[in-house]
């Protein structure tokens, strides 16, 4: 397993690849590996004959006050997880910004990629900077790495549909893969800050996954109202102590808000415990409708959404 921190350097590793007739397939991390990243390579590898998984923790996402100096790092403790599943390179950067190392601004960085419907709700309503900083940054990892296909986990939802439509209003030639949230076994859907929770905040978290569960049973049952489920969701967070940042049911592709489940829509939630931020989403189908596919390749788009990027 090969470590690469200079871009010309990635970039000529992939092309000699795909000069040799590989696949590549691109893993985007901020390090601190878990056993859902470990899924996602595996995922890959069924995808491609080259898998490259980068280690960058991307400052341009964290607005002033968030929590970039407490977020978890630990390279070699990656290195360890990465090398059983065969992983070909991990491409740990130096920064990307071209900004002077001891500052943290980005005065000599000025080229932003905004998505400007999709980014607007759920997160993009506390965090206005966040997926102008993801957007950027993948689509800087997309122009070094060039792969051929990327996997992204579902956990962070807004993200993995903020990406898709960059990719396809940029003409991008990578495919997205979306994968299934991993959990811990009592239902923690998986986080790198979740080594950040004390431990009644661990146990009080759990609220999350299991109220949305109960959401998801009450729509088998034939509840279709979003208000009604909603507030099931609500109710169970805050009576465990947590600090609910929203809790919606929106449209799949395009994150609406809608008002009763009568077609495939996410349930996403962000809430606090602690000083930590955590996400979690179920997928929910009306009972007439069959089972969503949990892998999901990037489709081609039904409905016209319109052009959507902008750069600054």
């Amino acid at each position: 397993m090969e470590v690469i921190r200079e871009k010309q350097a990635m970039r000529d590793w992939t092309r000699a690849q795909r000069k040799a007739g590989e696949r590549i397939a691109f893993i985007p991390t901020m390090g601190y590996l878990h056993e859902g990243h470990l899924s996602l390579v595996r995922e890959a590898k069924l995808h491609a004959t080259k898998v490259v998984v980068s280690v960058y923790v991307n400052s341009a996402q964290f607005a002033p006050g968030e929590d970039l100096s407490t977020y978890p790092r630990d390279f070699e403790g990656d290195l360890k997880r990465l090398k059983p599943l065969d992983v070909n390179v991990v491409f740990n950067p130096f920064d990307l910004y071209n900004r002077d190392s001891s500052t943290e601004n980005f005065s000599g960085h000025e080229t932003w990629i905004r998505v400007e419907r999709l980014e607007k709700p759920l997160c993009g309503n506390d965090r206005p900077i966040f997926f102008r900083g993801v957007a950027t940054i993948v689509a800087k990892l997309f122009n070094i790495i060039e792969p051929d296909v990327a996997i992204f986990g579902k956990k962070d939802y807004q993200q993995w549909r903020v990406i898709r439509r960059m990719v396809r209003d940029l003409d991008f030639a990578v495919e997205i893969i979306g994968c299934p949230i991993s959990r811990e076994e009592d239902g923690l859907a998986m986080s790198s800050r979740n080594v950040r929770l004390s431990a009644t905040d661990r146990q009080n978290s759990l609220s999350i996954s299991r109220s949305l569960r109960e959401a998801e049973e009450a729509v088998k049952s034939g509840e279709t109202d979003a208000r009604v489920l909603e507030e099931l969701v609500l109710k169970a967070i805050t009576s465990a102590g947590g600090s609910v940042d929203y809790a919606k049911i929106v449209d799949q592709e395009t994150l609406q808000e809608v008002k009763t489940v009568e077609f495939p829509v996410v349930f996403a939630v962000a809430a606090r415990f602690g000083s930590v931020r955590l996400l979690d989403n179920m997928e929910l189908q009306p009972p007439s409708l069959p089972p969503s596919n949990p892998v999901s390749p990037q489709p081609t788009p039904g409905p016209k959404l319109g052009h959507e990027i902008v750069f600054f």
